[in-house]
């Protein structure tokens, strides 16, 4: 999958250069005292993906690091994308948190999502949508509207990638019974899951009541696989106020750990009785 999004290359770029500048044995303050003109904040902000990186910054780390000509190149044109932008990196709507994990969805080979209380946003309908931001008290109605046209421009995003990433979604029952919008709302946004599964753009299963206690009682939370080793697995967990970016092995292990308990309990959305033939 393509690196997309400047958050997501300056944090591709960054691991990079860190990993150069270690196993050449420097650290960051020898670094500084080079003479590179960047100074030991500013590295530290380049290898933690906090700000834009010229290609002549990272021509001359390179040039300090040893690193042959064609790893240099490549580097440095990498280097460009730290600062061009892409739709939702201006978007006013959406928050600074949660541009991150816009570049990181368009980069993920594969997603595992849980959700057991509503249908998650890559999902979602219109009509369901303005169900989700009308009961959240919107400002006004242009600005849920103007949320709703951000969310149906990322379905889109993410569903016309090609190569496809592999989505798996495991919805709670509740989240297909709850009237969000109104039951017309809902019988259309079921009918739209079924359209998902059945065009095998994503699959989709069902956690149903039946199970009782389950692994992923904790809350909703996704996993993002990437092909580049440069860009680590990370688990997103989101809040009304921000969000959590997991990326530890052990973190995203156990992550993985719940998900597949919750998977092996679920079944698929056309097995599920209340849905099937939505």
């Amino acid at each position: 999958m393509p690196i997309t999004g400047q958050r997501v290359v300056r944090r591709t770029l960054g691991r990079r250069l860190t990993r150069l500048r270690v196993a050449n044995g420097k650290t960051r303050r020898e670094v500084a005292e080079a003479r590179l003109g960047i100074s030991e904040p500013t590295l530290h902000r380049i290898e933690t993906g906090k700000v834009p990186v010229t290609p002549a910054n990272v021509r001359a780390l390179c040039w300090l690091y040893g690193v042959d000509q064609s790893v240099t190149d490549g580097l440095a044109e990498l280097a460009l994308g730290t600062s061009q932008e892409e739709w939702w990196d201006t978007n006013p709507v959406l928050p600074d948190w949660f541009k991150l994990y816009v570049g990181l969805e368009a980069s993920a080979s594969q997603i595992q999502t849980y959700y057991g209380e509503i249908i998650p946003g890559e999902l979602q309908i219109e009509p369901y949508a303005l169900g989700v931001f009308a009961a959240e008290r919107a400002a006004d109605d242009e600005t849920a509207r103007r949320h709703v046209k951000l969310r149906m421009q990322r379905q889109k995003a993410l569903f016309t990638r090609r190569p496809a990433p592999r989505l798996v979604f495991i919805l709670g029952e509740n989240a297909l019974v709850r009237p969000v919008g109104g039951k017309a709302a809902l019988d259309a946004q079921l009918e739209h899951l079924h359209d998902i599964v059945d065009s095998g753009a994503a699959e989709i299963r069902v956690l149903p009541f039946s199970v009782g206690a389950h692994a992923a009682m904790a809350g909703a939370f996704r996993i993002l696989d990437f092909d580049d080793p440069d860009d680590p697995d990370t688990v997103y967990l989101e809040s009304h106020v921000g969000a959590v970016y997991l990326e530890e092995p052990h973190e995203v292990d156990e992550y993985r750990r719940i998900f597949q308990l919750t998977y092996d309990v679920s079944v698929p959305l056309d097995d599920h009785p209340w849905t099937a033939g939505s």
